[in-house]
Order: C-alpha cells, then structure tokens, then sequence
C-alpha cells in the first residue's frame, strides 16, 4: 500500500517564510539606515507588509527605526554579537578546517596568535609525511622570522615591524638584511600570505595567512609547513591559494565577512 503524503502545516510554513523574510530584511539594512519605500522596493513587498515586518523586529530590538532616516540595525544584534564573539573557540572552530587543509596537503598545519612579540602556537595537526617539525603545542616563536608570525603581523604599521625585526635580530634569529625583509613582507602584505623561508628552522619552510574576526582584526594565523624538498617555489605559490581559502573559512566562521576594512594597529612599544 502506497503512503500518504505528508500534509504541511499552513502555519509552520508561514511562521517559517516570515521568519526568512526577516532575516532578508536585516541583510538589507547592514549598510545603513534604509527608509520604509526604499526597504520595501528591496524586499520585494507591499509597504504595509514591510513596515508589520519591521515594526515586529524593532520591538524586539533587532531593528531601530530613525525618524527622517529609516530602519537601521538595532542594539539587540550588538549583544548577540559580543556574545557569539565570548563563545567563539578559535581552536575548536579552526580544528576541521585545519584538519582538512592537513589531509589534502599532506603536510604539518599550525594554529597561533599573537602573545606580546611573539606568535603563540595553539594547534598542530601532523601530516603524512615523514618530516621532523620541531615544533609544539605552547611554543612560542619569533614574529619575524616565522611564517604565521609574518601573517600576524599583515596589518601593522611598518615601524612596529622594524621594532620588532631589530628585538627579533638582537636575539638571534635568522640573519638577513632589513630591506630584504621588508620588501618580502610588503609583497606578503599584498598577496595576503607570508612566507618561511627556512629562517627559523633548517630545511623547513610554510606558507601561512591571517585569520580574522567580525571587525576584520586579524585574530590567528595558520601555516602549513613541510621540508623544503616538498616545497619548491611554484607549490608554495600553489599552496597559497588553499591555505588562504582556508584562513577565510575559519575567519567567515569567526563572523568575517569580505570586504571588512581591518582597523590599523598602533605601533607597540
């Protein structure tokens, strides 16, 4: 015997379309406050259908109505916000994508962020490799001579990098000329990634990118490491793409969004 079909409840789909449409009509005003004829044109939907569908969001304060002005984001998001952003896990959020970065490559994939002047490593999912990568979970390294501190470092100001290029050179890092590695990483700054070049590890090079947070703020790093026979020029420019990618993914599921004009560091003394 053949089975019935299913009957849909008309008012879970309502609720639901209603629902979608008021998720639609917070994407419209992101940008600024929009007036009723203006957000209704966008919507779609007839005025008196756009301005119910408002009026039920400003009161729950999701929306804020302006008067002259429009409809803009209300003070509710920004809660929700700050709150989403205390329960985000960069660890917990980055661990799938940093594992699938791992298994397609083949190679060791590092988590960290910044801890002062240095770059904190706060995960490492090993590759299939046989290559020795000394590094470790709570390791901290120098900013400047790693590939993830570089790309901690794609947004600050170019005195803070000479500061802290001096302190890192002092200590004994890998040895090589300021305007070397300054047109390196005004070249990384441009492509969004940066680059280990065996400077802190022998026969050991990465390719690594930033992770971002709502405000566009670089948060974490990633890097993908392997031995230098594995990582000829024309696969690190290759592998840039994907361990790119892979930073947007986890920035996107910080909140991220394209676009994002990141705020501009000071310098730190």
């Amino acid at each position: 015997m053949s089975k019935a079909p299913e009957k849909t409840d008309p008012a879970k789909a309502s609720g639901s379309q209603t629902l979608q449409r008021g998720l639609d009509l917070l994407d419209q005003v992101i940008d600024g406050p929009v007036k009723l004829a203006d957000l209704s044109d966008r919507m779609g939907l007839t005025r008196s259908t756009t301005h119910r569908l408002a009026n039920a969001l400003v009161e729950r304060g999701f929306l804020t109505f302006l008067p002259r002005e429009g409809y803009q984001l209300g003070p509710k998001l920004l809660q929700l916000g700050f709150l989403a952003q205390a329960q985000a896990d960069v660890v917990q959020i980055a661990r799938p994508h940093l594992e699938a970065l791992a298994a397609a490559s083949e190679d060791v994939v590092h988590l960290g962020r910044l801890d002062g002047d240095q770059a904190l490593y706060l995960d490492k999912i090993p590759g299939r490799r046989r290559v020795e990568i000394s590094s470790r979970i709570g390791d901290r390294h120098p900013l400047t001579s790693t590939g993830l501190g570089k790309a901690l470092l794609l947004d600050d100001l170019e005195a803070n990098w000479h500061r802290l290029f001096d302190a890192d050179q002092a200590a004994g890092t890998h040895p090589i000329a300021y305007e070397t590695w300054l047109e390196r990483m005004r070249g990384y700054t441009a492509a969004g990634r940066s680059f280990d070049l065996e400077e802190n590890e022998d026969q050991i090079r990465c390719v690594a990118a930033p992770i971002r947070d709502a405000s566009g703020a670089i948060i974490a790093a990633i890097s993908l490491s392997s031995a230098a026979q594995y990582m000829a020029d024309d696969r690190m420019q290759t592998l840039s793409t994907d361990v790119r990618d892979t930073a947007h993914r986890i920035s996107a599921d910080l909140g991220w969004t394209p676009g994002v004009k990141p705020p501009r560091r000071p310098v730190r003394r």
